[in-house]
């Protein structure tokens, strides 16, 4: 086992790239080797019926269109989080929600993807495909038909397993899908990306083989935002990286009849007539 470990910030940095830094450094530390945001243009991405609804943030009441360029980060700023993340050795990138998004992203990092909302956008499956050398794609509140045709257009190195409810009953995360997929589609790596509370089904993802595993990210489950009650705190992030490394170290051997561990030499001495 290689677990690939993704600490998805999302948009819980609130558009204050010292936060986004922090978190950054969070997931470096705490040993994921990847650590990703979201990138939109909401001209684009906002529904024009959702544009002027009113919105109440911990900056002012404003428009739900102001709000969400008030979170979005440049170019520029894109551009620094990747180049703070290259210093302490974690790999940066983006889901990206429109192919404007693509356009900043494409030239900051190889590695982009669509997420569950958009995996119906054919174009922008495509275009994603054309412009990044690792795409993955997320599954969740998608049909079987819809996944089909994204994997069949956007040809996709890595298939994400989610269920898109913040946060997931346990009884609805549907964990046998990994396997599905991983027998449907041999030739990819398969994920899986849990917005649950606890890690315990998480863990369980890399047992029925879950080569990659993303959670989101969080300084603190009582900050102003959606995604953060169903985010890992820093200590949360720690123990899903420690568990996950123990669970590899605990399958080291291979498949075969059983033998006498180095541990077990002394107590086999002692209690073995």
């Amino acid at each position: 086992m290689n677990t690939k470990v993704i600490a998805e910030i999302g948009i819980n940095h609130n558009g204050d790239i010292n936060i986004a830094k922090k978190l950054i450094s969070l997931s470096a530390i705490a040993g994921c080797q990847y650590v990703k945001v979201q990138k939109r243009n909401p001209d684009v991405c906002v529904p024009e019926h959702q544009k002027s609804k009113p919105k109440s943030t911990p900056w002012g009441d404003m428009t739900y269109l102001e709000y969400k360029h008030k979170i979005e980060f440049s170019k520029e700023q894109m551009k620094e989080l990747f180049e703070y993340s290259n210093s302490l050795g974690i790999n940066f990138f983006a889901s990206v929600w429109d192919k404007d998004s693509v356009d900043v992203m494409k030239d900051i990092t190889n590695i982009g993807k669509i997420p569950s909302a958009l995996i119906t956008d054919l174009d922008l499956c495509k275009y994603a495909r054309d412009n990044f050398d690792l795409l993955i794609i997320s599954t969740g509140m998608s049909t079987e038909e819809e996944i089909d045709r994204a994997i069949k257009i956007g040809k996709p190195d890595l298939i994400f397993h989610t269920n898109a409810t913040y946060p997931c009953p346990v009884n609805e995360l549907n964990m046998n899908y990994i396997d599905w997929l991983k027998r449907k589609h041999p030739t990819k790596e398969i994920g899986y990306s849990g917005h649950e509370y606890g890690l315990v089904s998480t863990f369980a993802a890399m047992s029925i083989g879950a080569a990659w595993i993303e959670r989101h990210v969080t300084l603190n489950h009582n900050m102003w935002g959606s995604d953060h009650l169903s985010s890992l705190e820093p200590a949360g992030l720690f123990k899903l990286v420690k568990g996950i490394r123990d669970i590899e170290k605990a399958f080291l051997q291979k498949i075969g009849p059983r033998y006498v561990m180095q541990g077990e030499v002394a107590k086999r001495e002692a209690l073995r007539k």
